[in-house]
C-alpha cells in the first residue's frame, strides 16, 4: 500500500511522462541535498480572501485546485515540490495606508503563525538562515514572512521591529505606489527616490537583521538602497529587464551592482514580466476592455460579449518552462550563479507558466536548467543555496550593529 501511495504522489507532483525524465530525476536529487527556499507566496491573502476566518476549518493538506476558489498552494503539493522554506507573503494592498494597514499586517501575520501551528509536522516558523537548514533536514517547510510594502510599517520604526520580533524577515520597499519615503516602479520617479527618513529604515532593518527587498521599487530606488546598504538585498519576485522591458523587472545595468553587493534576484513566474509577447496582449486587451467599458455605458451583456469576441480573435500568447529559465540565463549572465534564486509569486497571480502551475512542480524547473547545462552544484545554489548565503550575511551585518542605537529621524 506504501508503494501505491508514493507512485500516486509522484504522478501528481509530476507532469505526464516526466517519470521517465532523466533530468527530472536529477532535480529530484538535487532538491533533496537542498530544497527549494521560495522568496515570495500569497497563500496566506488567497486563504483571507477564500475563506476569511473560516480558514481555520479548511484541511490545508488537501487538494487545493478542488476548492471552489482553486489555488496554487496546500501543504501536500509543498513537499511534492520539495519546498524546505516559503516567505509568506502579508501583503496589503498599496491603497491601505496608515493604522488601518498596521491592523491588516498583524491579521495576515495572524494567518501565517496560526497554520504554522497547526500543522506542527508540516511547517515550522524559522528566523535565522540556520533554522531554515536545521528544518528542511526534517523534511517540513521553513516558514518565513514578508511585508509586501514600506507603508505597512506606518511610518514607524518599533512597527518594523515588532513585525522582525513575529517573524517578518524582509521588507519590500514599496508596492505599487510610492509611499513616504521610497520611490515604486508603478509611478513616476520623484527628484529623491529614497529620501533621508528611507535611509534610516534601511539602517535600521540592516540593525535588526530584516532584508531589504527590492521588488516593486524604481531602478532611482534599487540604487539608492544599494548604496546605503550595509547587507545584501534580495528582490523576492522580480525578473531580467534584458529579456521582458516591464517596469516590475531589473535592469540589466542594477544586475551587477546586485552582485557587488551580494544581493539574490529571485525570478517570478508571473507571466507578463517574463514574456514580452504576453505583457503586449495583456496591454492591449486592458485597453480593449476600457474602450468597450466607454463604448457600452452600463450594458453588462454587450460588453461581456464584445470582450469574449476578442477573446477569441485575440488567444493569449503562451508562456512556459523556458521563459523562466530565459530570465534566469540573463541574470546569472550579468550578476553571476551566486546571486539567482526563485520566487515564484504564486496565489499572488491569475495564470502561470505552463508547466509551473502550483508549488508541486519546482523540480520541474530545476530540470530545465540542468537541461541548459547548468552543474548541479549551481541548481543547488538558485534552488534555496544563495538565499541562505545572503541571510547569513544579514545577520553578520546585524551581530555588528547590535551596539548601535535605533536612528531618531523623522519622515
Amino acid at each position: 500500500m506504501k508503494h501505491i501511495l508514493l507512485i500516486a504522489s509522484l504522478l501528481v507532483a509530476t507532469p505526464a511522462l516526466a517519470l521517465d525524465d532523466p533530468m527530472l530525476k536529477r532535480a529530484e536529487a538535487v532538491l533533496k541535498r537542498q530544497p527549494i527556499i521560495d522568496g515570495h507566496n500569497d497563500y496566506p491573502g488567497a486563504l483571507r480572501g477564500s475563506f476569511g476566518e473560516g480558514w481555520w476549518s479548511q484541511d490545508l493538506k488537501a487538494d487545493s485546485r478542488t476548492f471552489k476558489k482553486p489555488l496554487m498552494t496546500d501543504i501536500t503539493r509543498l513537499h511534492q515540490g520539495r519546498v524546505g522554506g516559503q516567505f509568506w507573503s502579508v501583503y496589503v494592498a498599496a491603497t491601505v495606508t496608515g493604522p488601518a494597514a498596521v491592523k491588516q499586517t498583524i491579521e495576515q501575520i495572524d494567518i501565517v503563525r496560526g497554520f504554522v501551528a497547526k500543522y506542527p509536522q508540516d511547517l515550522e516558523l524559522a528566523g535565522t538562515a540556520a533554522d531554515i537548514r536545521r528544518i528542511q533536514k526534517t523534511g517540513k517547510v521553513a516558514s518565513l514572512m514578508g511585508v509586501e510594502g514600506g507603508s505597512q510599517i506606518d511610518n514607524s520604526l518599533p512597527v518594523l521591529r515588532m513585525y522582525h520580533a513575529l517573524g517578518v524577515r524582509y521588507m519590500t520597499l514599496t508596492h505599487t505606489k510610492h509611499n513616504d519615503w521610497a520611490d515604486s516602479a508603478n509611478e513616476s520617479p520623484r527628484p529623491q527616490p529614497l529620501s533621508d527618513y528611507g535611509k534610516a529604515v534601511i539602517k535600521e532593518m540592516n540593525r535588526i537583521g530584516m532584508l531589504v527587498d527590492l521588488s516593486h521599487v524604481s531602478p532611482g530606488t534599487m540604487k539608492a538602497v544599494l548604496a546605503v546598504t550595509k547587507a545584501p538585498v534580495i528582490y523576492s519576485h522580480s525578473s531580467a529587464r534584458g529579456i521582458a522591458d516591464h517596469v516590475r523587472n531589473v535592469p540589466d545595468d542594477v544586475l551587477p551592482l546586485v552582485k557587488a553587493n551580494g544581493g539574490v534576484v529571485m525570478a517570478t513566474y508571473v507571466p507578463g514580466f517574463i514574456n514580452a509577447a504576453r505583457q503586449a496582449w495583456e496591454a492591449a486587451r486592458a485597453g480593449e476592455r476600457q474602450r468597450l467599458l466607454a463604448l457600452h455605458i452600463g450594458q453588462l451583456e454587450r460588453q461581456g460579449a464584445a470582450m469574449a469576441e476578442w477573446d477569441a480573435k485575440n488567444p493569449r500568447p503562451p508562456v512556459g518552462i523556458g521563459d523562466v529559465a530565459d530570465h534566469i540565463d540573463r541574470m546569472v549572465k550579468l550578476a553571476g550563479v551566486d546571486h539567482v534564486g526563485i520566487g515564484g509569486d504564486l496565489d499572488g497571480i491569475d495564470s502561470t507558466p505552463t508547466g509551473l502551475e502550483g508549488v508541486e512542480t519546482y523540480p520541474a524547473l530545476i530540470a530545465e536548467l540542468l537541461r541548459r547545462g547548468y552543474s548541479e552544484a549551481d541548481c543547488e545554489k538558485i534552488a534555496g543555496g544563495n538565499l541562505l548565503r545572503a541571510m547569513e550575511a544579514a545577520e553578520k551585518v546585524a551581530a555588528s550593529m547590535a551596539g548601535d542605537v535605533p536612528p531618531d529621524v523623522k519622515p
